[in-house]
């Protein structure tokens, strides 16, 4: 492996090497070559063969990923290229999407309704509904599921269905269902979703998190009924969705915080932590700093496990939902460092590539609009580096 890393730092310039200098005058040949290992076995190869094609001028990138994502050999290289390419602005791009989302390729499939998501095109409502028919995918009918939950405000066939999915299937997809509907505040779901939080079992707490979000507060009986009756394991989520519908939100941070320092290092309080951490993520992707800081407060300095990976992984959530917010807390951290690791193990527990390409890109925007020298910039620089962008 080392040799082939050697050989690689060998064929491709010093200059591919450069973090956040602007683009790079990199040759074609090289931006080819350098899509062709994104497919490589060796994780340092990947990286930077990643590097070098984000570092390079658009004009040049663009039409070699666009090409390789139609028609490359390697079904992954295919993959890492439409992934890259949602880094930029085209108005090539949507059609290779729509291309990508037909593909018998699970991946590639992924990548472009997660695209798709954040681009919204309502015309193709009608198109996503009939492939929801027939998406069995795991990772993929989520992905389906949110980009159809995108465009849900403007389409009423789109909320029927997806109420209507809220209550039936599989528990996993019905959760990434319900989940959908509550980030995208889909009013229409509110008589399943408060039907839903009543039942005990797996999709309880997602359907309690979705009424937070949606924001209306005749859930307030329902959710008030269940903190009285409802086991203690189930107590962190209610706090969470009180402090979304704007409910004494300083009191239900400051006890999830208590509930993760309680927790820690108590054998047999592992679900009552981990839900902690997951209503402490919500309330950090919703825009809430005092639960981001009280995240990092537990998480950066703590060596316990059963505490870390929860933690890391609602700091990842975090990240991917509501970057700026990460960024603005990591740079007034004490102990930036360690801070960007936990995050770091975080996006590994995580392997959303899509969604971390969209951080990156988020983070560099950020980068270049900080002045030179700003705490502002080297945190981005310090993300870029230790998440190996």
């Amino acid at each position: 492996m080392l040799l082939v890393v050697l050989a690689l730092m060998a064929v491709w310039p010093p200059h591919a090497k450069a973090q956040e200098r602007g683009p790079q005058p990199t040759p074609a040949a090289e931006v080819t070559a350098a899509i062709a290992q994104l497919g490589s076995l060796e994780f340092p190869v990947r990286m930077q063969a990643a590097r070098v094609v984000r570092r390079a001028d658009a004009g040049i990138v663009v039409p070699a990923l666009l090409e390789a994502a139609r028609a490359h050999a390697d079904g992954y290289v295919r993959f890492r290229a439409l992934v890259l390419l949602t880094g930029y602005t085209d108005p090539r791009i949507p059609e290779v999407m729509q291309e990508a989302a037909a593909s018998p390729n699970d991946r590639l499939r992924e990548v472009a309704f997660g695209y798709f998501e954040h681009h919204p095109d309502a015309s193709l409502a009608s198109r996503w509904l009939k492939a929801l028919d027939e998406e069995t995918g795991e990772f993929v009918r989520p992905a389906l599921v949110r980009a159809l939950a995108a465009v849900a405000s403007t389409q009423p066939d789109v909320r029927a269905v997806l109420v209507r999915d809220a209550r039936r299937g599989v528990d996993y997809f019905r959760s990434t269902v319900i989940e959908a509907l509550g980030e995208y505040r889909v009013a229409d779901a509110f008589p399943a979703l408060l039907e839903i939080a009543t039942i005990e079992g797996p999709l309880q707490d997602d359907a309690i998190l979705a009424l937070g979000r949606i924001g209306d507060r005749g859930a307030l009986r329902t959710l008030v009924a269940l903190q009285r009756s409802g086991p203690e394991t189930l107590q962190p989520t209610l706090a969470a969705a009180f402090c979304l519908l704007d409910q004494n939100c300083d009191r239900h941070v400051a006890y999830l915080r208590e509930v993760l320092g309680f927790a820690e290092g108590r054998p047999g309080y592992q679900e009552l932590l981990r839900a902690a951490a997951a209503g402490l993520g919500a309330l950090g992707a919703a825009g809430r700093a005092d639960a981001l800081q009280a995240l990092l407060a537990s998480g950066v300095p703590s060596r316990q496990e059963v505490l870390r990976a929860p933690v890391a992984l609602a700091l990842g959530l975090v990240a991917l939902r509501n970057s700026s917010l990460m960024v603005a807390e990591l740079e007034s951290h004490a102990d930036r460092a360690a801070a960007i690791r936990l995050l770091a193990e975080g996006f590994d527990m995580l392997e959303e590539d899509f969604e971390e390409e969209r951080f990156y890109v988020s983070v560099r925007r950020t980068y270049w609009s900080a002045p030179e020298g700003s705490a502002r910039r080297a945190v981005c620089d310090e993300l870029i580096r230790a998440l190996e962008f």
